[in-house]
C-alpha cells in the first residue's frame, strides 16, 4: 500500500525560505536528534526542581548541540546516575546543596572519580567563602542564579566545554575580593611570565589581539594563550578586569 504525502512545510533557515514534504521533513528532523545525541550532554543539580526543569527548558529554547541527560536533586542521586551509565560531558551542579554531601564535596568527588567531566557550578548566594571553596576543587566555571542573563546558561556551558573558565559578571566580583584579601597577607604575584607581563601591558595601552601579535612578534592565537593563562592565574574573564587587577595590586603601572 502507497501513502502520497502532499502536505508541505516551511520554515525559515538562515534568513532563507526553505519548503520540504513531511517525509523529508521528518527526515531533518531525525539528522538533528542524532547531532544532538553527539553533542553535549549535562546533568543537573539542584535541590529546587524548578530550577532543574528551567535549567533543562532553556538548554531546550537555544536548539544548539546541547542536551540534558538526567537530573539530581541530591549529589547521591548524581553519582547514582553517572554509576549506572548516564551520558554526561558536564554537570551544572548547585554549589550549595542542602543536604547530604554539599556541592564542593561533591566538586572534589567529581575531581577525582570523574576528572574528565566539566563542572559548572550555580548559586544565589555568592559569598567569598563559598567561591574559594569551588576555585580550590578546580571547578570550571561558576555562575549566579540571580544575576546571570537569560542565554549566560549556554554561553557558560560553550566556554567550558571549548576550554575555558568561565565566570559569572558577579562571580568575578566576588573573586577579585577573594583575590584582593590574599594580598594583604601575600605579594599579591600571580607568578606571570615575561610573555604574559607584556600583553597586559599592551592591553592596558589600549592594544588589540592582533596589534599585541605585532608587536611581540607572535600570533594572535599565541596572545589569546596568554591571556587565557592569565585569566585562569586571577580568576577573571575580561580584559578589562584582568587589567585593573594588574593596576590594582601594582604588577604594573598606569604609565611606562
Amino acid at each position: 500500500m502507497k501513502f502520497g504525502f502532499r502536505k508541505k512545510f516551511c520554515y525559515l533557515c538562515g534568513g532563507k525560505l526553505k519548503i520540504y514534504t513531511l517525509n523529508t521533513y521528518i527526515m531533518k528532523e531525525n539528522e538533528n536528534e542524532n547531532e544532538n545525541e553527539k553533542g553535549i550532554r549535562v546533568i543537573v543539580v539542584d535541590d529546587h526542581s524548578l530550577f532543574r526543569k528551567g535549567a533543562r527548558a532553556m538548554i531546550r529554547l537555544d536548539r544548539s548541540n546541547i542536551t540534558v541527560t538526567g537530573e539530581a536533586e541530591s549529589a547521591e542521586k548524581l553519582f547514582s546516575l553517572l554509576e549506572a551509565g548516564t551520558p554526561a560531558e558536564l554537570i551544572l551542579l548547585d554549589a550549595n546543596l542542602p543536604d547530604g554531601m554539599s556541592g564542593v564535596e561533591a566538586a572534589r568527588r567529581l575531581r577525582c572519580d570523574y576528572p574528565a567531566i566539566k563542572i559548572l557550578a550555580v548559586e544565589s548566594e555568592n559569598t567569598q567563602e563559598m567561591v574559594q571553596e569551588m576555585l580550590e576543587v578546580g571547578i570550571d566555571g561558576f555562575i549566579s542564579k540571580q544575576q546571570g542573563k537569560e542565554d549566560e546558561l549556554v554561553d557558560a556551558i560553550r566556554s567550558v566545554m571549548d576550554g575555558l573558565n568561565y565566570f559569572g559578571r558577579d562571580i568575578s566580583y566576588v573573586i577579585c575580593g577573594v583575590v584582593n584579601a590574599k594580598s594583604l597577607t601575600q605579594t599579591g604575584d600571580p607568578g606571570f611570565t615575561s610573555h604574559e607581563l607584556d600583553v597586559i601591558r599592551l592591553c592596558r595601552d589600549g592594544l588589540m589581539g592582533k596589534e599585541i601579535a605585532d608587536r611581540l612578534n607572535v600570533s594572535k592565537r599565541t596572545v589569546n594563550t596568554y591571556k587565557e593563562r592569565i585569566f585562569q592565574k586571577i580568576g577573571l574573564n575580561s580584559t578589562i578586569e584582568m587589567v585593573n587587577y594588574a593596576l590594582k595590586n601594582g604588577i604594573i603601572l598606569l604609565e611606562n
